[in-house]
């Protein structure tokens, strides 16, 4: 039996990797790209995509024309990110950095972080830094688009352990609330023939009335929630946690 490290451990984004990001992913990217308002920037538009994973947004930002930089922290994810570029003829920066820290020389039209993405540092003081450099990397004007799955949308789905296969491989997803809500833990055990892995990710989770009032106190002016890429109300048909926000100066 091995155990990986969590999200800061390519490790695990080695083993988990076809659990996390299959081709319906990608192809769910291209079809949000596509159809979703809220994914419409103007032509050229300079995007960041911040803990851009192994480029399922970034490949097809920059095969529509977009000026596309990707930043990951994860060298694993990033060598697949590029990859998946050159096998699609699309030009993008990749920059292997710490999602706090990432300063660009110039700023951005658009600042995407995708999936889930956020709330991962273990000092809540470390999450609401990384809003801050959101901030910092738009131009005045900018937008950023935040997705992840709510507090309020969590609190549904939190159920017995989850069962996923993938031709002979089994993953087992074990979900616990901790700290009042403040946070959750997932369990994960996955089993490839007589090879076992287990990886534990916890991760602070937000509500939508939480993360515009940390948005708002990161600098950000307008600030919009929605309920799902299509722009319907963060309400009881909300599918997603998508934030919406504007960096007024």
């Amino acid at each position: 039996m091995t155990r990986t490290g969590g999200f800061q451990d390519d490790d695990f984004w080695t083993e988990f990797h076809d659990f996390l990001f299959t081709e319906q992913r990608h192809t769910q990217a291209e079809e949000l790209l596509d159809s979703s308002p809220l994914l419409s920037f103007r032509p050229g538009a300079r995007v960041l995509d911040l803990c851009c994973g192994p480029g399922v947004f970034t490949v097809p930002l920059a095969a529509r024309g977009f000026d596309v930089t990707g930043v990951d922290l994860s060298p694993a994810m990033l060598d697949r990110a590029r990859k998946r570029s050159a096998d699609a003829g699309a030009p993008i920066t990749y920059v292997q950095a710490d999602a706090r820290s990432y300063a660009p020389p110039d700023g951005f039209d658009v600042v995407l972080n995708m999936f889930t993405s956020f709330g991962y540092f273990e000092d809540p003081a470390d999450n609401t830094e990384v809003l801050r450099n959101m901030h910092r990397c738009l131009a005045p004007g900018g937008t950023l688009l935040l997705d992840l799955a709510g507090k309020e949308l969590l609190a549904r789905k939190v159920t017995p352990p989850k069962v996923v296969q993938r031709g002979d491989d089994l993953l087992v997803q074990t979900d616990t609330v901790l700290d009042d809500w403040a946070r959750l833990r997932s369990d994960w055990v996955l089993v490839r023939g007589e090879r076992v892995t287990r990886a534990s990710l916890v991760w602070f989770v937000y509500s939508a009335m939480e993360l515009r009032r940390m948005t708002e106190d990161a600098g950000f002016g307008r600030v919009e929630v929605f309920g799902g890429f299509d722009g319907r109300p963060y309400d009881q048909e909300a599918e997603r946690l998508i934030v919406r926000a504007t960096r007024t100066q």
